[in-house]
């Protein structure tokens, strides 16, 4: 199961966990495989706050931070934050605010103080982006920057290469991974439609063997539909260096999930997703509920572009931890198709140790296959 870029990160197992949540982030790594944060929900004084937290709870372990800069944005050119944030609310219509508070208040999910209310901009953008990564390129620990949509900017790429740390992005075809691999970054996650958030349309065993061939030698790691050693297996099978996984970390002990989130994600079926643009604006898959089936009616306004989706929806986003006996109705509740297999709450230590030890069965059972 070791791999080269194992042997690059100085870490026993091609296994990333990407998280929101520090303590899964850490569990992983000293497991012996990667924890990834998300640093997305975070303003650059809250990411710092979670990354001293993990360095101190790594002991010598490195992890990866996953910021997002888009490769398409609305407002995109403007680095200034609270010029941007002005711009952006200028651009959202009133009947997308109404529509979406309207629907807030069937949930019963009350208006928020102003102390309570929050932009929505979050960190995809150039301009707020850039502080988080600047926050992550300050810890030694961090040892890996991905992108988690499209591209990242010139200058991203470079500072982080000269920093000695590896950066990649995700990719959901092999259009996207073929730009990641000339704007020269060191890896490409490359994720099926079956995974979790933002994803693209092509399943991931077709998607994986194109990618891996497109982009050779550059190291790719499988994503989409993870959440069993045998597919880890597969994944190597067909040239990935590893996986990147999200969905399995939803229900371990660890993750800092709403109760009510996290009974939804353990009662939810693999046919219980939809690929929705009713909360970030691209396309993400999720839990379907009632705020993605509004959005995607024919009579109800269309989803706006990212970021402003995201700052109707923000919201709603919020409910699961402010109002958790209200919030399914609206709750987001991104994950993939994989979620069909999180049945139980298990640590996290427990889960790693699960997966290789599946994978080595796997790779027992092909073996005997082979032998004539």
């Amino acid at each position: 199961m070791h791999t080269e870029i194992c042997d690059r990160l100085g870490i026993e197992f091609p296994i990333f966990a990407f998280t929101h949540c520090r303590d899964v982030a850490a569990a992983v790594s000293n497991a012996g495989a990667f924890g990834v944060l998300g640093a997305i929900g975070f303003s650059p004084e809250e990411l710092e706050r979670e990354l001293v937290w993990l360095d101190e709870h790594v002991g010598d372990r490195p992890y990866g931070v996953d910021i997002v800069i888009p490769g398409k944005y609305e407002g995109m050119g403007e680095t200034d934050p609270v010029k941007l944030e002005a711009r952006l609310r200028a651009m959202i219509p009133d009947d997308h605010r109404r529509f979406a508070r309207r629907l807030l208040d069937e949930a019963g999910i009350p208006e928020p103080s102003e102390a309570e209310r929050r932009s929505g901009m979050m960190g995809w953008t150039e301009a707020t982006g850039k502080p988080l990564l600047e926050t992550a390129l300050r810890h030694d620990k961090v040892r890996l920057i991905a992108n988690a949509l499209g591209t990242p900017p010139a200058d991203v790429v470079s500072e982080v290469k000269a920093s000695g740390r590896l950066i990649g992005a995700l990719a959901g075809s092999v259009k996207h991974a073929v730009n990641h691999r000339d704007a020269g970054l060191d890896f490409v996650v490359c994720q099926g439609t079956e995974g979790g958030g933002h994803t693209g349309e092509i399943g991931s065993l077709v998607l994986w063997p194109e990618v891996i061939d497109a982009v050779a030698p550059l190291p790719v790691l499988a994503a989409g539909g993870i959440g069993a050693g045998r597919q880890i297996a597969a994944a190597l099978a067909v040239g990935a260096q590893g996986v990147w996984t999200g969905t399995l970390w939803l229900t371990v002990e660890e993750a800092d999930v709403a109760p009510n989130q996290t009974a939804a994600y353990l009662a939810a079926t693999s046919a219980d997703t939809v690929r929705s643009r009713a909360y970030t604006g691209k396309p993400c898959r999720m839990l379907k509920n009632a705020w993605t089936e509004a959005w995607g009616r024919d009579d109800t306004p269309d989803p706006l572009p990212m970021p402003l989706q995201m700052m109707v929806a923000i919201e709603a986003v919020g409910a699961s931890h402010r109002y958790p006996d209200k919030a399914p109705p609206v709750a987001f509740n991104p994950c993939g198709q994989v979620i069909g297999r999180a049945t139980s709450v298990r640590k996290a230590r427990d889960v790693v140790l699960g997966l290789v030890e599946e994978y080595l069965e796997a790779v027992d059972r092909l073996t005997a296959l082979a032998v004539v």
